[in-house]
């Protein structure tokens, strides 16, 4: 096992990272944004280098401090060989399957791995499966020979216009933390509060601000660069928010090269119809989670 250390060796792991995409892409933008200057603590771990197999990126052994907190207790993988990496994995050393955790990825080729060192482990483990999707740009960037990259129209699909004497476009700022806690579907809990404070402190955030002044729909960036635990209040649904939320905040990064993507329920077929008509890119791999818990 070796962990990375300075910025040279982070940078040619993200660049040889970016050969792998799109399965590698929840280990790329972690990478990408530890190279941004890593606020969230994070480390990288690969069973060799130069020539790795399989990095794992998680936090420091300091940030893990409660047993039960899985939102903190994540990590995200890659293999190149995910059926010969099941001996990296169960090291305790790189996993702590003592605790509550977490374990994304891009790969569903992972499961069977996963599964195994579940029961070798005696860990239950749930696994979410969704689409993922790619913003355009970002596509053309780092998957120009993806087929249906090159069928792309120019320019993102364009959201209606929302009346501006009612809404306005804005970030979110930590005092909104539980209302995006209530409403998020992993979420709902002090934990997973705390770590969506922690998101906002520490990433872009975007939201739409009704007659009221306080939030009514939301985005924003967590550790891995994905936009993630978007939302409408009940009341407001149906008027294209979350359109507009994921146009600002496409229009607003690409411009610092930001790898930009997100997921989506297999059942939601609002949002997919939204990644649609904004030419996100559907990736033709999964967007993966297992949750796993010590018996």
């Amino acid at each position: 096992m070796f962990q990375l250390q300075g910025p040279q060796m982070l940078q040619i792991l993200e660049k040889s990272l970016r050969k792998f995409l799109p399965e590698s892409l929840k280990v790329y933008g972690t990478i990408f944004h530890m190279n941004q200057g890593n606020p969230f603590k994070l480390k990288a771990l690969v069973d060799k280098w130069p020539d790795f197999n399989t990095v794992v990126v998680r936090p420091q052994e300091q940030e893990m401090t409660d047993d039960f907190d899985h939102y903190t207790n994540t990590y995200q993988i890659y293999s190149k060989d995910p059926k010969n990496c099941q001996e990296f994995l169960g090291t305790s050393h790189v996993i702590n399957w003592k605790q509550h955790l977490q374990i994304q990825s891009s790969q569903s080729s992972l499961d069977e791995v996963i599964q195994n060192l579940a029961a070798i482990k005696q860990v239950k483990v749930k696994q979410t499966q969704c689409f993922l999707y790619m913003a355009p740009n970002t596509a053309r960037r780092l998957l120009p020979s993806l087929p249906v990259v090159k069928d792309l129209p120019l320019e993102i699909g364009r959201p209606k216009a929302m009346n501006q004497e009612l809404f306005k476009l804005s970030s979110l700022d930590v005092t909104h933390a539980a209302l995006v806690n209530k409403f998020w579907h992993f979420g709902g809990n002090e934990r997973s509060q705390r770590y969506i404070e922690r998101c906002i402190q520490n990433f872009y955030s975007f939201c739409i601000l009704g007659p009221e002044g306080t939030p009514v729909s939301w985005g924003l960036l967590d550790q891995t660069g994905e936009m993630r635990m978007g939302a409408t209040l009940p009341k407001y649904r149906g008027h294209g928010f979350i359109s507009i939320i994921l146009f600002a905040s496409t229009q607003a990064l690409e411009k610092f090269n930001f790898p930009l993507y997100n997921h989506t329920d297999k059942a939601n077929n609002i949002i997919q119809k939204t990644s649609h008509n904004l030419h996100f890119i559907p990736m033709p791999c999964d967007w993966n989670q297992w949750q796993c818990v010590p018996l």
